[in-house]
């Protein structure tokens, strides 16, 4: 991909690479209590192209009014929340007096309903992470990592000074887990502190679990809109290193916690306080075996956990975050639904009615205070994230001003559609480039992705196919057996044997789309990320039908994988020895002949960076495609110190489709492979 110039400006931000990561990025929206003003962050290169920061923006909910800029910050905000006055909360890591940025450490803001500057309303000495705000009330509840031996504001500060000056960063575990995603858990752990706004100065905060633990570990929490309650999911222990969530009530003037929905075979969240504050939402998920995928529900219960009862128990798709209707008659909610996430309603009543009709992914959804409409954001492969109206009568949608136009496209986006060997209906999205025809054949790439549990039916920044159908490719983008959004079914085809359905749904898909005299089934190639990567591993052993294979961030060997990723309890309930032995993509190295990418980052907990110099060895020194005789291999490895799970710097991001381009272009155009010497070793 070139770099930009003025006398060559690229036809779309998708065909150079500096215009694609330039491009701002919408995420998050909140809705104010009397719904005259609606918050989103918006996400853009730093001065200096090196990492992404966050600002807030205002969008009017009437779609009359321009998008405005409400913060500036050098880090970037986060959070934010409405007060019941009006003001506007969020989380932001700025320089203060006697505190420079590079010692700054989050904190509460407050910026006034009236305008004016934003102030620090509340700060700890570990930061803070979150906030919830009351609707009707002036209480907050903010979340904040705190040493578990802290009593005090001083005596953390004390701690965490200690620990710095001495070098120290051994932290001692007593339970699991360990770590999360991309960073170390403990010594501190999220704990709830609870403010009153009418205070002035900064805000006293109060400790409301000063014996959490690791139980608030990536909790899900709401709070009642009078401000008397937090319900939040509340980690237990199971032993034998697994976990699962309760779900809590914590009463906010008192601290006291209960138990309100507990089961050992399921899991609790999210779940949201009714407006009037008598009922609660929640979702549950089926704690997995390995014969049985998990199944997930929509459930109600009483504020302190009486008659809890599922609705709409025959409607076979996964609820998403139940969002109230402000007379608390029903609620609304994204779901996975055909390589689409529209909007349902369901009544308290178990009535479930589909709102939104398009072929788009909607999050983030808020009511409206009157009950007649809703905001969410809303995106497809057609379009990233945009602030939407949808009008609840009618389920018409209409775009609002945002502050992010749509980027122009290098093509056009399909349905496709077969049966697999069993008569199973399998789909796919297929992004073709400009001027694919049956005379001008464009080169396919199978793109899978990962989970297994999801669906391609939303925009991805990080995963975009765009990038490559600038370039003459065609994507496709199935859902094998374990996507959401076709029922229970089609997950269970694939629980426990991902080398079997998901691997030939994946084939069906492919071949249905090679018939297309658009594709030209000469020239293809393999790809997938996390689960995604472990399919392009399964296929690399499995058929030598593609020119190149590219895996990231990919599961190799099943029998070591589960006792070395941070969640190895969820893993090890489907991922029997018998399992493994039947489903490792190790156990084929030798079949595999076609060139592979691989790439890792060493920062990835979820998938670690074992996997990967694991596959690495194992395809130089065992796989079917021998070594050149100078002892050279046609394998690659793009090997990323300090990136996780994700690639998510931009210039990272941009080596990441650099040497994808490169590896592609040689092993399916047959093209001399372009010099990298910022990356290779």
């Amino acid at each position: 991909m070139s770099q930009t110039t003025e006398a060559t400006p690229p036809a779309t931000p998708f065909h150079d690479l500096d215009s694609y990561v330039a491009l701002p990025r919408l995420s998050g929206l909140t809705l104010a209590g009397d719904g005259q003003s609606i918050v989103v962050g918006v996400s853009s290169l730093n001065e200096d192209n090196t990492r992404y920061l966050t600002g807030l923006w205002e969008v009017d909910p009437a779609g009359v009014r321009p998008a405005r800029r409400l913060t500036r910050g050098l880090s970037g905000e986060s959070g934010a929340a409405f007060t019941a006055d009006g003001d506007l909360l969020f989380v932001a890591k700025r320089a203060t007096e006697g505190t420079g940025e590079d010692k700054a450490k989050p904190a509460l803001w407050l910026l006034p309903a009236e305008g004016g500057e934003a102030r620090v309303v509340a700060s700890r000495p570990g930061g803070i992470d979150g906030v919830l705000a009351a609707r009707a009330a002036e209480t907050v509840v903010v979340t904040a990592e705190t040493m578990p031996s802290a009593t005090d504001a001083e005596s953390e500060q004390a701690i965490l000074d200690a620990r710095s000056e001495q070098k120290v960063a051994a932290i001692l575990h007593s339970d699991y887990p360990i770590r999360f995603w991309d960073h170390d858990l403990g010594p501190a752990a999220p704990r709830f502190f609870a403010a009153d706004l009418s205070a002035e100065d900064e805000l006293e905060l109060r400790d409301l679990t000063p014996d959490a633990g690791k139980h608030l570990i990536e909790a899900d929490a709401d709070l009642a809109s009078d401000g008397s309650a937090v319900v939040t999911t509340w980690r237990v222990p199971m032993g034998k290193g697994a976990v699962r969530t309760q779900l809590v009530r914590i009463d906010v003037a008192t601290g006291e916690r209960t138990v309100l929905v507990d089961d050992p075979d399921a899991e609790f969240g999210p779940a949201r306080i009714s407006p009037g504050g008598r009922l609660v939402a929640y979702v549950r998920e089926s704690i997995t075996t390995p014969e049985r995928a998990p199944e997930v529900s929509l459930w109600v219960c009483g504020i302190d956990g009486s008659n809890p009862r599922r609705l709409a128990a025959e409607w076979d798709r996964w609820p998403g975050e139940p969002v109230w209707l402000p007379d608390a008659s029903g609620l609304l909610m994204a779901t996975d639904d055909d390589g689409r996430s529209p909007v349902f309603q369901v009544t308290l009543d178990g009535v479930v009615t589909r709102l939104t009709d398009d072929a788009a992914a909607y999050t983030n959804v808020a009511v409206a205070p009157d009950g007649t409409t809703a905001f969410a954001l809303r995106s497809s492969y057609e379009f990233p994230a945009e602030v939407v109206r949808i009008d609840l009568e009618s389920g018409d949608v209409a775009p609002l001003r945002g502050p992010v136009p749509r980027p122009v496209l290098p093509g056009e986006l399909r349905e496709v559609e077969t049966e697999a060997d069993d008569g199973t209906r399998v789909r796919s999205w297929l992004a073709l480039p400009e001027g694919a025809s049956a005379e001008n054949p464009a080169p396919m790439l199978l793109w899978i992705h990962g989970g297994p549990l999801g669906s391609w039916n939303a925009w991805s920044w990080r995963w975009c196919p765009w990038l490559l159908v600038a370039q003459g490719y065609a994507v496709l983008l199935p859902d094998p057996a374990l996507s959401t959004g076709y029922g229970q079914s089609f997950i269970q085809r694939g629980w426990g044997e991902w080398g079997q359905a998901p691997f030939t749904d994946l084939m069906a898909a492919t071949d249905a789309a090679e018939a297309l005299p658009e594709i030209d089934q000469t020239r293809t190639a393999a790809m997938g990320g996390s689960f995604g990567g472990y399919m392009a591993n399964w296929v690399a052993g499995h058929t030598d039908r593609f020119d190149a294979i590219v895996t990231h961030a990919s599961l190799w060997g099943l029998d070591t994988f589960g006792g070395t990723t941070d969640a190895g309890y969820y893993w090890n309930r489907e991922m029997t020895p018998e399992m493994a032995a039947a489903n490792s993509p190790h156990l084929s190295v030798e079949q595999i002949t076609t060139p592979m990418l691989v790439i890792h980052g060493d920062k990835d907990y979820r998938v670690p960076i074992g996997e990967g110099l694991r596959l690495w060895h194992d395809l130089l020194s065992a796989s079917g495609l021998p070594a050149a005789e100078d002892g050279s291999t046609v394998h690659r490895f793009l090997y990323f110190p300090d990136e996780n799970h994700w690639i998510l710097t931009p210039q990272h991001a941009k080596v990441w489709y650099q040497v994808v381009s490169a590896f592609l272009a040689e092993h399916v155009l047959g093209q001399e492979a372009p010099e990298l010497p910022e990356v290779l070793g």
